[in-house]
């Protein structure tokens, strides 16, 4: 996924704020889902949920106003958890500025219970997908 940085998102040094790097990482972990074939609303008509349990971040470099950064998402497992790998890229230089680990756990939309493997239509469509 390829963005740019927009105004609003820079903190008084003029670099983003630190905690728009999560908003990035949602955005890019919804590209990926969506390119899988499998979104949070399947995900809720299914009745089913992944929030958010862990998330490590490493600043490396900041990004700055109208940089163009380029946000590879990796799926590295599905169950029992969604552990989602991020880096963002100077889209222009390929240097590595942010990277990020996620772990997000399916649970039971409507009693809040873990559920300890993925639905049935997102595995089909990940296997369509690899």
């Amino acid at each position: 996924m390829y963005m740019e940085v927009p105004f609003y998102d820079l903190d008084p040094m003029n670099v983003v704020w630190h905690g728009n790097y999560v908003k990035y990482l949602e955005a890019s972990r919804c590209d990926m889902l969506s390119k899988i074939g499998y979104t949070y609303t399947d995900m809720m008509n299914e009745g089913i949920a992944y929030p958010l349990a862990t998330m490590d971040l490493k600043f490396i470099k900041s990004a700055r106003f109208s940089q163009k950064l380029k946000i590879v998402t990796t799926l590295i497992e599905y169950e029992p958890a969604l552990i989602i790998r991020y880096e963002i890229f100077d889209a222009k230089s390929d240097e590595l500025i942010f990277k990020a680990k996620s772990m997000q756990i399916c649970i039971d939309a409507k009693t809040g219970e873990s559920i300890y493997s993925a639905p049935v239509k997102f595995v089909e469509q990940l296997e369509k997908y690899e």
